[in-house]
């Protein structure tokens, strides 16, 4: 907000005492520092603002810029509770100082665990510049160690679709979000250490799930470590395993099911997004 009150020709002290008072819409505002003199128009938590309330703020930056005058408490009012941000509508937002704000979470997503022991490997690599002749600058090597792990995961992510549905205020953007959200979960890696380790894996096996009934997760199929040379293998066989005997007991756990399993070369994964969104 600062800068965009500075581009449009505010004055320095207009500008950050308005961006101040945008800042603390969305939370307290950090104390003064001389070292730093705009770390004051930052605020002390964590907050994501939706388009529409981005839009809200760039508009209010060209109010201001064109009347110089400060923002009265009508132009603050910048958080909505109904947007498009698909992001704040799955995973939530809360706002502390302005609770009437917040965004419950639609979907929930469990740490990936591996399904067999992992052994925690050692890359260890050294740096030199060969082309340092030492007449200007010995400078210096380097040695350094990364520990890293492989492994098959086994990743359990729930959606509550109304609730999805509800925060975004809308059928057509709900579907667009779970269609997104699933293929991202499939084919999307985190791409730390990437140039490193080149971890592009995509899902071998999807067991999609949909219903009116408590959710429930399979991780307890792992709980015992799958052993041997054929980990993947006998990692899907042991949580269809744990299925079947789940809806022996409990009866079926929902009410439709999709599965995608590229060992075998079953289903696919637009039969996967199609199933989940329709």
């Amino acid at each position: 907000m600062y800068n965009a009150l500075k581009a449009k020709g505010v004055a320095e002290g207009n500008a950050k005492t308005w961006a101040k008072q945008v800042a603390e819409v969305f939370g307290k505002a950090k104390k003064a520092n001389a070292a730093k003199p705009l770390e004051e128009l930052e605020i002390e938590q964590l907050a994501h603002f939706s388009p529409e309330e981005k839009n809200a703020m760039f508009a209010l930056a060209d109010k201001l810029a064109a009347s110089n005058t400060a923002p009265s408490p009508d132009d603050l009012k910048l958080l909505q509770k109904n947007h498009s941000a698909a992001d704040i509508a799955m995973f939530g937002r809360m706002l502390a100082s302005s609770p009437a704000f917040n965004t419950e979470a639609a979907v929930q997503v469990a740490h990936a665990v591996t399904v067999h022991d992992v052994a925690v490997e050692d890359d260890y690599f050294t740096a030199v510049d060969d082309l340092n002749s030492g007449e200007d600058d010995l400078g210096a090597a380097h040695i350094g160690e990364t520990e890293f792990g492989a492994g098959v995961f086994y990743l359990y992510l729930c959606i509550n679709r109304d609730l999805l549905e509800e925060n975004l205020g809308g059928k057509a953007l709900t579907k667009q979000s779970i269609a997104a959200l699933v293929e991202a979960a499939a084919k999307v890696a985190p791409n730390g250490k990437q140039n490193s380790f080149a971890s592009r894996a995509y899902s071998s096996y999807i067991l999609a799930e949909k219903g009116e009934q408590q959710p429930r997760s399979l991780s307890v199929a792992f709980l015992k470590p799958v052993r041997g040379e054929d980990v993947l293998g006998k990692a899907i066989t042991e949580i269809e395993t744990k299925r079947m005997n789940m809806e022996k007991v409990y009866g079926k756990c929902a009410e439709a099911t999709k599965i995608m399993n590229a060992e075998t070369g079953a289903g696919s994964l637009e039969e996967i997004i199609t199933f989940v969104t329709e």
